[in-house]
């Protein structure tokens, strides 16, 4: 008779256990040097996984997979899509065709008008109006009057919807809407909304609101798509009005925090860019409910399908609206922001709450700063978090050896995401300056030609430097040791998360 005992058993199975961990780590770092990517990400993930055995391959599983593409989320066919496929590619060859088919003051980003067409089907609109908001307070009363104004349909997505004063305040106003007769459709991620009850949403349903959940978290769900979040602020309302940037739905973006106001910007769009919102909002529909609306022209009243050439004229606010994620062929964000950052011939100016660019990005801004191009980087002296604190920080002695002038804002939290370049073009919209938002994230951002909208975010750059602490280099080596370890340590993290 053979006595069961613990002595014996407990030995054989961690054997076993770490055996099978060690094989699954394996089979990973090999699929990953196959799939070629990253050597850095690569070799990190492997470590991981071996000196963390068993929690080093469930973070991997969570955070490490890559499925631009894999085609986990897949567009691939819709019709919303093949308009945007179709009008880009008659875009992209009217470029190679004709010098004359781009106004003068946009020829300098020709390349990079191309590369938005190639990589993200980023169609060349014109707008009749774009106003700025500098603040989520001026925005979000912006928004809130849109929505009140609708007459036949809103369209809102948002990462954040708080339960609070402000996200109770939006959520009776649509639910008003929805029941006056007004389609409405509300999308919010799981994650980044995960305080919004059942209830809550089964109560704004029965309104005849249209409420979508993306990705929701759950037991069952695989775990490598919980990584995968939708960061897109946009509304869109009648389909010719259009809101995007920065700004969330909670009180904190209103009221401010107890360090001080929320700074923000977003910007409203009225003209043919509502086409591309609208489509991208109609996009991330498709993948929470499997089916797509049937084309109608009250949802895209904007767009002249048949146009050849673009009007004259100097106030036309040309634009491409750019939606990039793990839908997407391209990292099309992160490579418009390389090539306007290389592009530059006098001055960049950029504004990121979490800047922890991959090596791509850093090497444009460094080599931009050496060769002599005036460098601005604004980022909160204080992060929301620690980790997008002491990692946004790690950056800075490199930066600054560069030459780069770095801007600390201590005036509250500065959650823009803006870059000027040349007083020429200005890009604006959800992306942060860091590898979640290039690889991870579903973003949308507009890059708008047009010398006046650049000035005013320059102008805005300026006026928020007299919140801010200019980074002597001398002085930054001097910190802290504690800091400089804890900088260190997350910087490590960054890549992989």
């Amino acid at each position: 008779m053979i006595l069961f005992s613990w002595h014996t058993f407990w030995p054989i199975l961690s054997a076993v256990l770490y055996a099978m961990n060690m094989c699954i780590a394996i089979y990973a770092s090999v699929a990953m040097i196959l799939r070629r990517q990253d050597p850095v990400k690569t070799l990190s993930w492997t470590a991981v996984m071996i000196l963390l055995p068993y929690l080093g391959v469930i973070l991997y599983m969570t955070f490490g997979q890559n499925f631009r593409k894999r085609k986990m989320f897949s567009r691939k066919g819709l019709g919303d899509l093949k308009i945007r496929q179709e009008l880009s590619a008659d875009e992209n060859e009217a470029l190679l065709s004709s010098a004359e088919f781009l106004p003068l003051d946009m020829k300098p980003f020709r390349k990079l008008i191309h590369q938005n067409l190639r990589n993200s089907y980023s169609l060349v609109d014109f707008n009749r109006d774009i106003e700025f908001f500098y603040s989520g307070k001026n925005a979000l009363d912006a928004m809130y009057q849109a929505i009140e104004g609708a007459t036949h349909h809103v369209h809102l997505q948002t990462y954040i919807l708080e339960n609070d004063r402000i996200g109770n305040k939006f959520i009776s106003l649509l639910m008003d809407k929805a029941k006056s007769g007004v389609e409405v459709r509300l999308m919010f991620d799981d994650v980044g909304s995960g305080k919004i009850s059942k209830s809550l949403i089964s109560q704004m349903r029965k309104s005849g609101m249209e409420v979508l959940v993306f990705s929701p978290v759950s037991f069952w769900m695989p775990m490598s798509k919980i990584n995968y979040r939708n960061h897109r602020k946009i509304l869109v309302v009648d389909g010719d009005k259009g809101f995007l940037g920065g700004v969330n739905i909670a009180d904190r973006y209103y009221y401010g925090t107890s360090s001080g106001p929320w700074r923000d910007t977003q910007i409203k769009i009225s003209g043919e860019s509502v086409f591309s919102l609208q489509t991208s909002f109609l996009l991330d529909r498709y993948f929470v409910l499997n089916h797509r609306l049937s084309y109608n022209k009250k949802y895209y009243p904007t767009i002249n399908i048949g146009r050849k050439q673009f009007p004259g004229g100097n106030m036309h606010f040309y634009t491409q609206i750019i939606s990039s994620g793990p839908d997407s062929d391209w990292a099309g964000i992160m490579q418009c922001y390389f090539t306007a950052i290389t592009s530059a011939q006098n001055r960049i100016s950029i504004v990121s709450p979490y800047f922890s660019p991959n090596a791509t990005i850093l090497n444009a801004i460094k080599v931009a700063a050496l060769g002599n191009i005036d460098v601005r980087l604004m980022i909160p002296e204080v992060a929301d978090s620690l980790m997008a604190h002491y990692g946004t920080h790690s950056y800075i002695t490199e930066l600054l050896e560069a030459g780069v002038k770095v801007y600390l804002f201590k005036g509250g939290f500065n959650h823009s995401k803006v870059i000027s370049v040349d007083g020429k073009l200005a890009i604006i919209g959800s992306a942060n300056m860091d590898e979640r938002s290039f690889e991870h994230n579903f973003e949308v951002m507009a890059v708008i030609y047009d010398g006046g909208c650049a000035a005013n975010i320059e102008r805005r750059f300026n006026q928020d430097l007299v919140c801010c602490t200019r980074v002597n280099l001398e002085e930054w080596r001097h910190r802290s040791l504690a800091n400089k370890v804890k900088e260190s340590f997350f910087r490590l993290l960054s890549p992989l998360i």
